[in-house]
């Protein structure tokens, strides 16, 4: 899989698989089977592609492994762990316990590669409490997210928009979609509740503006 750049049927299967995972956030993540092929262009309808225009930003990252993200202003903090398929094609998402991480998704580029790097979190872990990413609806757009590498690289996007959407009109092609720059995608569930689960998913979407090499 080339995933600096991937191609259009397995970037949107796996966008399927996450965004029907992400149904749990808060009891055990439901599983979805994997979508075939690619969904109709109304898996977007309704939602603006935030990624404004611009003027160029700094050079793609290497290949690497994310290891820590900080998200300053809502007090984020987190190792990251990595996240594959499960047995059945759905994609991983992090474990349901206390102190549970954020998840990379493996299948998707190093945060600070070209395209859309995907990272997932719990706003709440069932009967552990409050999960990692409990406050990313509140993020503003100007806020600052850094994600450190396992090369020693730390690449740093700023927050171009956050999206509140119900589960049934996730924007698949506007979070999984090829883009032409380093961007990043955090993904929780949020919205109302139903039962143990939410109704909807927090989408915050950012565009990279640093590549800081080790010190």
């Amino acid at each position: 899989m080339r995933t600096s750049r991937p191609t259009a049927p397995t970037t949107f299967v796996a966008a399927a698989a996450l965004a029907g995972l992400l149904a749990g956030c808060g009891a055990a993540p439901s599983a979805a089977p994997a979508a075939a092929g690619r969904p109709t262009p109304s898996a977007s309808a309704g939602v603006d592609d935030p990624a404004p225009g611009g003027t160029a930003g700094p050079a793609p990252a290497a290949r690497s492994v994310p290891v820590r993200l900080r998200v300053p202003d809502i007090d984020v903090d987190t190792p990251v762990t990595g996240l594959g398929l499960a047995a059945d094609g759905t994609v991983e998402v992090p474990p349901v316990r206390a102190h549970s991480p954020a998840g990379w998704y493996r299948g998707s580029p190093t945060p600070g590669q070209l395209g859309p790097s995907v990272l997932l979190g719990h706003v709440t872990v069932g009967r552990y409490g409050d999960g990692v990413f409990l406050k990313l609806s509140r993020l503003k757009p100007g806020a600052r997210v850094v994600v450190g590498l396992r090369d020693g690289v730390t690449t740093t996007f700023t927050v171009d928009a956050v999206r509140t959407v119900a589960k049934d009109r996730f924007p698949t092609r506007a979070v999984y979609g090829n883009t032409d720059r380093p961007e990043l995608r955090l993904i929780t569930c949020g919205g109302p509740r139903s039962g143990s689960g939410y109704l909807g998913n927090v989408i915050v979407f950012a565009s990279l503006t640093a590549v800081t090499p080790p010190a």
